[in-house]
């Protein structure tokens, strides 16, 4: 279940109704490992080891934490096994720090929470692999359900919040983004407005290949198939990788190798979705269906006040 953050006590409250882990989250497995015993240390050893420790300790708590397309992300109090992943970071119209995952990472049984915007800090972001940080940021809107092919499934991803205090990075393990895939040639999203702006246009396919970084490391592909927005390509995903990055690759670029350490450069153009039992199996949803859904509730909302809408990748390095 998902919860806040309470003032008084700083321990996370379940909210009922609300579960993260889904179609494509969860542990796939321990690593074994294997222990060795040190050497007993002289005091002095001792306690150089402590002073470095309670430093370093110091020196973390000072500096701004770095989130980036490809964090692995988890929704306290959900162990850290149920993850998902950040496939882009940025700003919104608003100028407010936004992260891009997907929708399914949440499924909502009451009914309260999905489809909505969320101003309230109910539901908490970490850092998977440094939960102790406490949240980066809050969701603030995820559709549910998507994680099938059922319900809206171009319209699966999730819109986070990220606190000031964090430091926004265009640059991930693997993929750098250098802004938002423009393809005016393409067909429009369905869930565009009139007339579609050169961002809510679709990739063609046959002649277009996307770039993918998660667990299985990094793998590129061309768009076989598009259906309404969502690609599908043999770049390969698993598990966790849910809302991970997609970048478009740029005709002329390097494509990632082991002679530049897998590294590659390009526009965002959509998240992690699925895997299915069609050909090719892996499955994304494009930037375009996000962005043009995004543009389409602002513009149906009274205050024009919608998380994400407007947004940007970020140029931080």
């Amino acid at each position: 279940m998902t919860g806040k953050t309470s003032k008084k006590t700083g321990k996370i409250r379940a909210i009922p109704g609300l579960v993260a882990a889904l179609a494509l989250t969860g542990s796939l497995g321990a690593v074994a490992a294997t222990a060795h015993a040190a050497a007993p240390a002289a005091p002095h050893a001792e306690q150089t080891k402590a002073k470095a420790k309670t430093e370093a300790k110091a020196k973390a708590k000072t500096e701004a934490k770095r989130v980036y397309n490809g964090m692995q992300i988890a929704f306290p109090p959900n162990p850290t096994k149920l993850f998902c992943t950040i496939g882009a970071v940025g700003t919104d119209d608003h100028q407010r720090r936004i992260a891009i995952s997907a929708g399914h990472c949440i499924r909502d049984k009451s009914g309260k929470y999905a489809d909505h915007e969320i101003r309230d800090n109910i539901i908490p972001v970490v850092d998977r692999n440094d939960p102790k940080y406490g949240p980066i940021g809050y969701v603030r809107y995820f559709k549910d359900p998507q994680g099938s092919q059922t319900g809206h499934a171009t319209k699966d991803y999730m819109v986070i919040e990220l606190l000031p205090k964090v430091t926004l990075s265009s640059q991930g393990p693997h993929l750098k983004q250098t802004g938002v895939l423009k393809y005016p040639k393409g067909p429009v999203s369905p869930n565009a407005l009139k007339p579609a702006r050169d961002t809510e246009r679709l990739l063609t396919t046959g002649n277009n290949e996307i770039i993918t970084s998660g667990q299985t490391g990094t793998w590129y592909g061309t768009v076989m198939n598009n259906d309404k927005g969502i690609y599908r390509a043999p770049a390969a995903n698993k598990a966790g990788d849910s809302g991970g990055p997609v970048i478009w690759h740029v005709p002329g670029t390097d494509l990632p190798s082991q002679a530049n350490k897998f590294q590659a450069a390009g526009p965002w153009a959509g998240i992690t979705k699925a895997v299915t039992l069609q050909l090719p199996p892996f499955n994304y949803t494009s930037s375009a269906n996000i962005l043009a859904d995004l543009r389409a509730r602002e513009a149906a909302a009274p205050k024009h006040d919608i998380f994400g809408a407007g947004f940007e990748v970020t140029p931080n390095p």
